[in-house]
C-alpha cells in the first residue's frame, strides 16, 4: 500500500510539474487534499489490488506521449516500467492502452488546429506497451509456471451474456442438445453475471469453471452472435452506457464477500489470522456509501469540465498541454466503459478507480488558464 501511494503521489507530482504547477506549493496541497477528501483515489490506493494500476498507466502514457520533452531519461524509464507493470498486472489494461494509442495516433491530424498542440510523440507509449505484452506472460511464468496471458476473459464475457438474456435466448433455441453441456443445466443459470461467476452454486463450476469450461463458452458466445447480432448490438451500447456512469465509489467491506481475502491469509499468513478477522472491514463496521454524497457530485462537475475543456479550448483560453490532458483523459473514460462494460459487466468499481483523473485534468486546465490570464 505505501509503495501504491508512492507511485500515486509521483505521477501525480510529475503530471503537475510538466504543466508548470509544481512550485505552486499551495495548489498542490489543495489538488491532493481534493483528490484525497472528494474522490475514490484513496480507497483505490488502500487496497492490495490492480485496480490503482489502471489510471497509473493512463497518467504515464499521456506524459511519454505529450509531455516526454519535459521529463529526465530516468523518468521516461520509469514511466515505461509503469506501463509493463500495470499490463502485466490486469489484460484490461492492456486492452485500453493499446486502444489510446490506437486513437490518439488516428486522429494526429486533429492536434494543431483543434488542440493547438504537436502531435503526441508514441514510440515510447507503443514500447511500454509492447514491453507489458512481454513482461504478463513471463510474470505468469513466474507465479504459475505457464507460460500465457491470464486466462478467463471469455467467462467475463459470457456471464455478461448471461445478465443480458442471451445466453438464456441461445439455450432456449438450441435445447436439448447432447453437444451443449450447459443444457443439462438449462434450469439453474442464473441472471446475473456475479451469481454466474462467484457463487458456489452456479453450474459454470460444475462444468469446470474458468479452464475446463472455457471452450464451450466461446463456442456459446461465437454461435451467438452469428445468430443474434442486433441483440448483441444493442447489448454492447447498453452496457457501455451504463458503465460509463456508474462511477460511485463501491468498495467490498461486507464479510461474505471476503472469503477469498481471508483463505489467502489462511494459506500464507496465518499467524495474523485472527486480527484480520477482528479488523473493522470484516466486523462490517466500515460504511463507504455516505461518501458517495460528495465522490458523485464532483465526478459528475469534473465529467462536464472535460467535456468542455475539450470541445470548447480556444473559447476558454486554455494551456494546449492542458487541453491534451482532458482529452486523453475523456478518451481513456471512454474506452474504460466499453472495454468493462462490453466484455465484463457494468460495475462502479470499473469506472470509479479511474475517475479521479477527471478533477484532477480540471483543476490543471483551471489553474494554468488563470495563470495565463493573471499574467
Amino acid at each position: 500500500v505505501i509503495a501504491q501511494a508512492a507511485l500515486i503521489a509521483w505521477l501525480v507530482y510529475l503530471t503537475l510539474r510538466t504543466h508548470g504547477l509544481a512550485h505552486a506549493v499551495i495548489f498542490l496541497l489543495v489538488a491532493v487534499m481534493v483528490l484525497i477528501d472528494a474522490s475514490s483515489l484513496p480507497w483505490y490506493v488502500g487496497q492490495l489490488m490492480p485496480d490503482i494500476l489502471l489510471p497509473a498507466a493512463v497518467l504515464a502514457l499521456h506524459l511519454l506521449a505529450f509531455r516526454r520533452a519535459a521529463l529526465t531519461r530516468w523518468e521516461r524509464a520509469g514511466l515505461v516500467l509503469v506501463v509493463a507493470a500495470a499490463i502485466a498486472s490486469h489484460m484490461g489494461t492492456l486492452a485500453l492502452c493499446l486502444a489510446l494509442i490506437v486513437i490518439l495516433a488516428v486522429s494526429m491530424p486533429l492536434y494543431r488546429p483543434w488542440l493547438r498542440t504537436g502531435p503526441p510523440r508514441l514510440g515510447l507509449p507503443a514500447a511500454a506497451v509492447i514491453a507489458g505484452l512481454i513482461l504478463a506472460p513471463l510474470s505468469n511464468l513466474a507465479i504459475t509456471g505457464q507460460f500465457a496471458f491470464t486466462p478467463g476473459g471469455e467467462s467475463f464475457l459470457f456471464g455478461r451474456l448471461v445478465q443480458d438474456g442471451i445466453v438464456a435466448r441461445y439455450l432456449k433455441d438450441k435445447c436439448p442438445d447432447p453437444k451443449i453441456a450447459l443444457c443439462a443445466h438449462i434450469e439453474r443459470v442464473p441472471d446475473s453475471a456475479d451469481e454466474w461467476l462467484w457463487t458456489v452454486r452456479s453450474p459454470f463450476y460444475d462444468l469446470g469453471g474458468w479452464k475446463d469450461y472455457a471452450a464451450e463458452e466461446r463456442r456459446i458466445i461465437a454461435d451467438s452472435v452469428r445468430l443474434y447480432p442486433w441483440e448483441h448490438l444493442r447489448a454492447a451500447v447498453r452496457s457501455t452506457l451504463l458503465q460509463f456512469a456508474n462511477f460511485t465509489t463501491d468498495i467490498t467491506t461486507a464479510p461474505h464477500e471476503m472469503v477469498y481475502t481471508l483463505q489467502a491469509f489462511e494459506n500464507y499468513a496465518p499467524q495474523i489470522l485472527d486480527r484480520v478477522r477482528a479488523a473493522r472491514q470484516q466486523t462490517g463496521e466500515v460504511e463507504v456509501r455516505p461518501l458517495n454524497y460528495l465522490h458523485v457530485p464532483v465526478a459528475v462537475f469534473s465529467l462536464l469540465g472535460l467535456a468542455v475543456i475539450a470541445f470548447a479550448p480556444r473559447r476558454a483560453r486554455l494551456q494546449p498541454q492542458a487541453v491534451a490532458l482532458a482529452v486523453t483523459i475523456l478518451l481513456a473514460l471512454l474506452l474504460n466503459a466499453a472495454i468493462c462494460g462490453v466484455f465484463s459487466n457494468p460495475v462502479n468499481r470499473y469506472q470509479s478507480r479511474l475517475i479521479w483523473l477527471a478533477p484532477l485534468a480540471v483543476m490543471i486546465a483551471v489553474a494554468t488558464r488563470t495563470r495565463e490570464n493573471a499574467a
